[in-house]
């Protein structure tokens, strides 16, 4: 469960160079359409699920990446609506915070102690991953630092 790697099924997605048929969405309507998901407030995973579900102009769209040939993250980069924290992080932060909070209530909660020393340390581990390019390079973890960038 805290590992890294894949789940027990390995499942990945098939291989598909071009999107299909009955895709056929502007590149440039789809860049924008993400773009506004993004002012909206909504996240890369969420803005993919939004556009699979509902689409550009109702017709849906399976992969992004393979209809523009960029990533959802390069396309808000492009136009300045990158988040200041990658998502992978930003769920981990909110995660320790309320479990944080939990702790504070509840200080003999021994599972969700290991549940946060857990969470903490594949934090600790991303920060270094990230330190330098999406990160400042003397960021720390702390809980009150988590607390501050969230809000």
């Amino acid at each position: 469960m805290h590992t890294r790697r894949r789940g027990s099924s390995s499942s990945d997605k098939p291989a598909v160079d071009e999107p299909p048929e009955w895709s056929d969405v502007d590149e440039s309507a789809i860049e924008e359409r993400v773009v506004e998901l993004a002012e909206q407030g909504l996240s890369s995973s969420e803005i993919g699920l939004k556009l699979r579900d509902e689409g550009v102009n109702g017709t849906p769209v399976p992969d992004v990446s393979l209809a523009t040939g960029k990533k959802i993250t390069e396309i808000l980069e492009e136009n300045d609506a990158a988040p200041d924290l990658p998502e992978d992080l930003r769920n981990l932060l909110e995660r320790a915070v309320r479990l944080h909070e939990h702790m504070d209530e509840n200080p003999t909660d021994h599972q969700n102690k290991r549940a946060l020393q857990n969470t903490e340390a594949k934090i600790r581990r991303l920060a270094d991953y990230y330190r330098g390019d999406e990160l400042d390079e003397d960021f720390t973890y702390s809980a009150d630092t988590a607390a501050e960038l969230l809000e």
